[in-house]
């Protein structure tokens, strides 16, 4: 009877040593790796944790994406967004397609240097305000972690402009809504045309890069497309907001 780490062939279990040696990657990183999430547990027997397939596979796809220039908080973000039973080529497919609309990096910053950029004094209820629109997260070890530096940029400008932050927030809160009808419209869009067709023909993998091509190309057009419309909304809803004050001007006169 094979015990525990000596199965035969494709299923035997392989100790951490034996993992980054099969992998090419070293004991340290691997259990870095370990350690952000980025692969699942091991099955532990007393002290001592074995891995198999899945675990050499997400192993492989990790080394893959970092020498694709993927940092390890975007593979971080990437799989956590994916399905938790994901195979590797779901898992592949899913990174080519999620990729272009990823926010920038996430930065790490504190509750007294937020204030002091935007000039306010230190909230703790503006910090799980933001938290719960996702635009950063508390740590464990009391410092912040901003998902989406560009969004928060833009917002604290807006707050430098002479705009309370809880007026703000409100207002970010209602775009969000609208935004994300949006970005559904396009998804819809998407997935009835390109990617209904690309999973009726079983999705081969010839068809991924024009389907990634797709993909990449929709971001900057539909930003464009969204951009447009909302300058010719924003120039009629400014015009009629005058219209309104000029006359109530003149009216008081």
């Amino acid at each position: 009877m094979a015990t525990v780490g000596e199965q035969s062939g494709d299923d035997r279990e392989l100790t951490v040593d034996e993992l980054a040696a099969r992998v090419g990657v070293t004991v340290r990183n691997v259990r870095a790796y370990s350690a952000r999430g980025l692969l699942p547990p091991p099955r532990m027997v007393g002290r001592t944790g074995y891995y198999g397939r899945e675990h050499i596979a997400r192993l492989l796809l990790v080394r893959e994406m970092l020498a694709e220039g993927y940092s390890l908080a975007m593979i971080e973000r990437t799989l956590d967004s994916a399905p938790a039973t994901a195979s590797s080529a779901t898992l592949a497919l899913h990174r080519a397609l999620l990729a272009p609309w990823l926010p920038p990096e996430p930065e790490e910053t504190t509750g007294a240097e937020l204030a002091a950029r935007a000039g306010v004094p230190e909230d703790s209820r503006l910090v799980d305000r933001l938290a719960e629109l996702g635009i950063l997260e508390r740590r464990g070890d009391g410092t912040l972690r901003v998902l989406d530096p560009a969004l928060l940029t833009a917002g604290l400008q807006v707050v430098g402009l002479g705009v309370p932050p809880d007026d703000l927030i409100d207002a970010q809160t209602t775009v969000n809504e609208h935004v994300r009808e949006i970005a559904q419209t396009y998804v819809r869009m998407f997935v009835q045309t390109g990617w209904k067709a690309f999973v009726d023909a079983g999705a081969p993998p010839e068809q991924l890069e024009r389907v990634r091509d797709t993909v990449a190309r929709l971001q900057p057009v539909a930003a464009q497309a969204v951009l447009a419309a909302f300058r010719s909304e924003m120039a009629a809803a400014v015009e009629a907001a005058l219209e309104q004050a000029l006359s109530q001007l003149e009216g008081d006169r």
